[in-house]
């Protein structure tokens, strides 16, 4: 049989109606994605996009190719953390680019040698600040996270500001922060302690550092049973004796905390910090958020599906590069992508709302 009583009221349980966790119909459209890449690689290229089709490597994959794949989602996808908990809040937040940008430049600012080959550096930004220890530049950099994300979630929580427009005027302002900092010349000379960040596959190992972190912390902490619930239902939250602004307050200033952890190891992998840093990293993080199953209805999401949200972009990217097709492409493909994830959404909200 597949109704159960429950004995009371005479509700039933029709064990046949379970629904599978989200997770696995993303991980579903990974495989899919890939299968397709796979079959166009093959009838286009005579060429694998993941597997050694060529016996060139030590196993069945192309090693090279998963690890770009990966390194290229990677930073974005530490800023993703943050969207993703600030969607499953019911908000949102368009700042994280400019604020990328921003802390790249003052943390490099703070993360230069005094000389280059026995010459002065010509990119000093500051006489005297030189050769400073690596946590420096770290905890001046997450200190412009704390205060970009702190300056959002205070007035989004406490002058009822809609997120939209409060966290646009910060985008515009850290760029224009950015922009202000060197008057828009490069910062560059980093220390080779502050490079090590952002060298090899240490950007991954911090993406995936941060996301274990974050998934214990939304499912097993009162953080994240709050967060979920105020995503849900912002007055019955209230009700039920939970803080609802200092909560807001808390989830935006991890949210430019982890846009300031993205901005450093992104300056440290390309050795320089440029003004213009980070631009269109917010969409592309919302993105990988949406596709990977967060509702902007808010109340609902993981960090799981937005881990894997960020290889499905990994995996289109690299296809369309693999293709030989042009980068508008991909662009074309992503909008797609986007706006089918939250017709998708939108169609799964009116099931359920319909199943109770």
């Amino acid at each position: 049989m597949s109704k159960l009583s429950h004995g009371i009221g005479g509700l039933t349980f029709d064990d046949k109606k379970k629904a599978r966790a989200p997770e696995w119909n993303i991980l579903f459209a990974l495989a899919l994605i890939i299968a397709i890449f796979e079959g166009l690689g093959a009838l286009l290229m005579g060429q694998s996009l993941l597997f050694d089709s060529a016996d060139r490597f030590d196993g069945i994959f192309n090693v090279a190719r998963l690890k770009i794949i990966i390194l290229q989602v990677s930073i974005i996808g530490i800023i993703a953390l943050g969207a993703t908990q600030v969607i499953i809040l019911g908000g949102i937040d368009l700042s994280p680019g400019s604020i990328v940008g921003a802390t790249a430049m003052v943390a490099m600012s703070f993360a230069q040698v005094a000389e280059i080959s026995g010459m002065a550096n010509p990119k000093l930004m500051f006489d005297g600040v030189s050769d400073l220890p690596v946590i420096v530049p770290i905890l001046v950099g997450i200190t412009c996270g704390v205060l970009a994300g702190g300056i959002n979630g205070v007035l989004i929580a406490y002058t009822k500001i809609p997120p939209f427009i409060a966290t646009l005027g910060m985008m515009v302002f850290a760029r224009g922060v950015a922009k202000w900092w060197s008057k828009g010349q490069p910062i560059s000379f980093p220390t080779d302690s502050y490079a090590a960040l952002g060298s090899g596959m240490t950007p991954v190992y911090i993406f995936i550092a941060l996301a274990v972190l974050f998934h214990f912390i939304l499912n097993y902490t009162v953080y994240g049973k709050h967060t979920y619930a105020i995503g849900s239902n912002e007055q019955a939250s209230r009700m039920s004796g939970i803080k609802v602004e200092q909560h807001k307050v808390l989830v935006y200033t991890i949210a430019g905390v982890l846009a300031a952890l993205a901005a450093i190891v992104l300056s440290s992998k390309n050795l320089t910090a440029q003004a213009g840093m980070g631009v269109m990293y917010e969409l592309d993080a919302i993105a990988m958020t949406v596709i990977g199953g967060v509702s902007l209805a808010g109340g609902r999401g993981s960090i799981l599906g937005t881990v894997l949200g960020a290889l499905i972009f990994g995996v289109i990217i690299s296809g369309f590069t693999f293709l030989r097709l042009d980068a508008y492409y991909q662009e074309m493909v992503k909008g797609v992508i986007i706006v089918g994830a939250v017709v998708l959404d939108q169609y799964r909200q009116k099931r359920n709302s319909a199943r109770m």
